[in-house]
């Protein structure tokens, strides 16, 4: 019987860190940003490749 105890506190004592860990975030402004990660999806990542492929041509080009 005096297990109930402890683990009935240990959950509590959880519960107020993830509590705890909640509110900072929202404090902190995680969440502020609702639209563009929904909106990141459309934009193509074609500039990081052809930087990458630019690149490799010049390599290439060296040899």
């Amino acid at each position: 019987m005096n297990i109930f105890y402890l683990l009935i506190g240990v959950s509590l004592l959880v519960a107020l860190i993830f509590l705890g860990a909640f509110i900072w975030s929202v404090r902190s402004g995680q969440y502020d940003d609702s639209e563009t990660p929904s909106m990141r999806i459309l934009f193509d990542d074609d500039d990081v490749e052809s930087e990458s492929e630019s690149n490799e041509e010049k390599k290439n080009n060296k040899k």
